[in-house]
């Protein structure tokens, strides 16, 4: 038996993933207002503050399918720490945290802008009984991400704002290991960021995964 299909991890994601389908920001007075501008601010590194604040209240988790990519990734390279930008409502972390839990223990930091939703994740992942794996970080992942890492990052998941996407990456490069997995969520909206990866050159293998996800392997560790 594993945790990510076992109590009390399993009925918890049921649950969140059920209730993140049904509050979904399209259905929102809010977002309809800011349709026109929705695709502009998706992809401006200032204007994604905007939009961010104003869907504090929704979730905006990774896919069932995309969660469990995550678990198997981190399973197959046996993962012990991890690194998370977008923590949102937990459920993404929670995918990950159960990864750590079933590959022997571990260090998971994920960080989020929106202190609602650390205290809704921090909740989440006490219900689901993998609190004790994960380091919570409030305020801007450029800052948050900035000092106290590991020494060696074995997988990281991009599913915060999409235009930093180049920017956080920069600040974990010099301690991916070789082998680490990058999942980025909906990186159409950064080119540059998948320019950087798909550029062989650069140290990845890079490909689109799917309808949403941009999955890349660091193939050498910076000296």
């Amino acid at each position: 038996m594993i945790t990510l299909t076992t109590a009390p991890a399993a009925p918890l994601l049921d649950r969140l993933l059920a209730e993140a389908a049904r509050l979904r920001p399209e259905t929102s007075p809010v977002f309809a207002g800011m349709a026109e501008r929705g695709e502009e601010l998706m992809r401006s590194k200032s204007g994604h503050v905007e939009l961010y604040a104003q869907l504090k209240d929704f979730p905006l988790p990774v896919s069932r399918d995309t969660g469990t990519l995550l678990y198997m990734l981190a399973r197959s390279f046996g993962a012990k720490s991890i690194v998370e930008f977008g923590t949102s409502f937990g459920i993404s972390t929670l995918f990950l945290a159960a990864a750590l839990r079933d590959n022997g223990g571990g260090r998971l930091i994920t960080t989020e802008f929106e202190a609602s939703k650390v205290a809704r994740a921090r909740a989440n992942l006490a219900e689901g009984g993998l609190a004790d794996l994960v380091e919570f970080r409030q305020g801007d992942a450029l800052q948050t991400l900035r000092a106290d890492l590991p020494e060696t990052i074995d997988l990281v998941l991009l599913d915060g704002a999409k235009p930093l996407y180049g920017d956080i990456l920069a600040l974990l490069e010099s301690r991916l290991s070789a082998g680490a997995f990058i999942v980025a969520d909906n990186a159409d909206y950064c080119p540059e960021y998948l320019a950087h990866v798909r550029l062989p050159a650069n140290g990845y293998l890079s490909v689109p995964f799917g309808d949403e996800v941009e999955l890349s392997m660091r193939i050498a560790r910076c000296p």
